[in-house]
């Protein structure tokens, strides 16, 4: 798949427009979005994403069309996840719900140059390196299976290692001060709790790429749909967390669900390498990545679905979490 210079430096100002766009609207008044701004706004850009899906099957013909949308429901499902993190980090630091839109956009405008690092990075070390394959398969696995192992427990992201380094190096003051990260209290500049948020969210962004990278290029290895399916993915999160704020700790059986995705790309990946070295070793098509991923998803909402039926306290890891009073604690 050949890829113009001029068509990355269109796609990349296009992302870059659909964000300025976000902020200018956010910037205007700070407000707690409700649930048909939210329904509207992650329409559109799940319209965006499946049109220009669309562009690239009609351009580039089904296999990467089919490659295309098999690593935007990847993406999108692990998109999901990640929200259950920010629910975590805006209820710790007891975040007013009118900066929510603003940290989450920031958080998704770090997502996606942290992401554009990690798969310019990644696409040159397959080209270069094709054990790549098996060190991001590894990865996967390991990752799929610890996420099993752990998935009941809550992250604490006031012991994030950015955070504690922030803390250490700023004097804070006791409450949010609107969009401001500093302020002059008593003569001196201290910081807000807003920039523990943002050290925290900055981190996590990271540590999402680390997984969310290799688990795309297991779906396709072709860099501008890598990064096309990541940024429109990202997009849209901060819609799909006012849409689903209310429903997240619903889905009992998310985490269980995602690693064992997790798990299947990584065994994809591995079985990718050995296949190029010996063609008698079968791997895995794009067309059974993506009927297996939509499976597994829809297995996720039926027993999530039914748990809740029959268990009506049940509640996803972040459900607890947010049950409980938040506490700023800076």
């Amino acid at each position: 798949m050949e890829i113009s210079l001029g068509l990355w430096l269109a796609t990349i100002a296009g992302i870059t427009a659909l964000m300025a766009i976000d902020f200018i609207a956010i910037s205007r008044k700070a407000h707690d979005v409700k649930f048909q701004e939210a329904l509207w706004t992650s329409i559109f850009y799940v319209g965006i994403a499946v049109a220009f899906g669309v562009f690239i099957y009609v351009w580039q013909g089904p296999q990467f069309g089919t490659e295309y949308f098999a690593a935007y429901l990847v993406e999108k499902s692990l998109s999901i996840d990640n929200l259950f993190v920010f629910i975590i980090i805006l209820t710790q630091f007891a975040v007013p719900f009118n900066l929510h839109q603003r940290v989450l956009l920031i958080g998704v405008a770090l997502a996606i140059v942290l992401r554009g690092i990690f798969i310019a990075i990644g696409a040159t070390a397959l080209e270069y390196f094709s054990f790549t394959f098996v060190i991001f398969g590894a990865l996967l696995i390991w990752t799929g299976v610890q996420l099993m192992r752990h998935r009941n427990e809550d992250p604490d992201p006031r012991d994030n290692f950015m955070v504690r380094v922030a803390r250490k190096r700023y004097r804070f003051s006791d409450g949010y001060h609107g969009t401001k990260l500093f302020i002059q209290e008593n003569g001196l500049r201290v910081a807000t709790p807003l920039l523990l948020v943002m050290f925290a969210i900055g981190s996590t962004d990271l540590l999402f790429a680390l997984d969310s990278i290799p688990a795309t290029f297991g779906v396709t290895q072709e860099p501008y749909l890598v990064f096309t399916v990541n940024a429109f993915a990202l997009l849209g999160l901060r819609a799909l967390y006012f849409l689903l704020r209310g429903l997240l700790d619903k889905m009992i059986y998310l985490s269980l669900g995602l690693a064992v995705i997790l798990i299947f790309i990584g065994i994809k990946l591995v079985l990718t390498y050995f296949h190029e070295i010996n063609a008698a070793i079968p791997k895995i098509s794009t067309n059974m990545s993506l009927a297996f991923i939509a499976i597994v998803l829809i297995a996720v909402a039926i027993g999530s679905a039914i748990k809740v039926r029959r268990d009506p306290s049940a509640r996803g890891h972040a459900g607890r979490l947010t049950d409980e009073k938040p506490e700023s604690e800076v």
